[in-house]
């Protein structure tokens, strides 16, 4: 079922097309990851090898990875505003 103009399938179209540029986002960035960093780029500390090898193009210690991990995480106490079902029958 489309919408307005769009053909039939318009919908599972964009979908696989998301989906396609996507991985291909992920598979160029895995070959272009160049060499790793020797020493992270926040501290300054030595990368690991196995770290430097396993995950090539790495730029962070596992440390500072950890952190920026961290930082990027959502809230946990973040506000849900979907109403519960107990509210909605009140």
């Amino acid at each position: 079922m489309a919408g307005g103009w769009a053909h039939d399938g318009a919908v599972n179209e964009q979908i696989e097309v998301s989906t396609q540029e996507a991985l291909e986002r992920v598979r160029l960035r895995a070959r272009g990851a160049g060499e790793s960093l020797r020493d992270c780029a926040d501290c300054g500390e030595p990368i690991p090898e196995a770290r430097r090898l396993a995950q090539p193009g790495v730029r962070l210690c596992i440390e500072c990875q950890s952190e920026d991990d961290r930082a990027r995480r959502p809230q946990a106490g973040a506000i849900n505003r979907r109403a519960s079902k107990d509210s909605l029958l009140k």
